[in-house]
């Protein structure tokens, strides 16, 4: 296992956060007090996992901070946003939009992790 990268953690959560807020600017901003530790929560999962493949493996293999960050965003957020919207009545368009926004904040993570490699 390699290190955790502390410095890319703090910053995949401003990207994430960026994307959300980009994203989402239209609605109440108290939300951006709650995406800080959530994307915070995520970025330290997806640096953990990232330091679980290692250094030797990532630099070999460079899709893998994609598919790492990727997967975490289509295999349990979105389908976790989908049952609680479904549930709460949301329309299948703002479903889709708000998927599509968490998977590019996910692709951003990964992303920032790749370029501190």
């Amino acid at each position: 296992m390699g290190a955790m990268n502390w410095l890319g953690v703090v910053l995949a959560t401003l990207a994430a956060i960026g994307v959300q807020a980009t994203a989402f600017r239209s609605r109440a901003r108290p939300w951006l007090l709650a995406a800080v530790p959530l994307n915070a929560a995520a970025a330290v999962m997806l640096g953990h996992a990232l330091a679980r493949i290692g250094p030797d493996k990532l630099a070999a293999k460079p899709q893998l901070y994609f598919m790492q960050s990727g997967g975490l965003a289509i295999a349990f957020v979105i389908p976790a946003l989908w049952l609680t919207q479904l549930r709460d009545g949301v329309p299948v368009r703002q479903s889709t939009a708000d998927s599509l926004c968490f998977l590019a904040a996910y692709l951003a993570m990964g992303g920032v992790f790749w370029v501190l490699g």
